[in-house]
């Protein structure tokens, strides 16, 4: 719990550094999400070719690495998808 009250003290910080408005609300919406466990969201995945896989709507938390690979947790499930593309529409009012 220390660990994640330093961490959001030290992103506030440096989004307060940042000065930009949008920036800000940016990461309040990262923070409340990390918090929270997770947002309002609508995720689908699609191939490469652009064919729907997948739609989840609900509570999620996503994560997503640098390379090709992001995973969630759903209804008691974990999903992690390879290669493929995932938007995710969230509900950050």
């Amino acid at each position: 719990m220390k660990k994640r009250v330093l961490a959001a003290l030290i992103i506030c910080v440096v989004m307060l550094s940042l000065g930009g408005c949008a920036s800000l609300r940016r990461g309040v919406v990262d923070l409340k999400s990390d918090f929270t466990n997770g947002l309002n969201r609508t995720i689908n995945v699609y191939t490469a070719d652009g064919e729907l896989i997948a739609t989840y709507s609900g509570k999620i938390d996503i994560e997503a690495d640098e390379g090709s690979t992001v995973k969630f947790d759903y209804n008691g499930k974990r999903y992690i998808y390879y290669n493929c593309f995932v938007e995710t529409i969230a509900d950050i009012n």
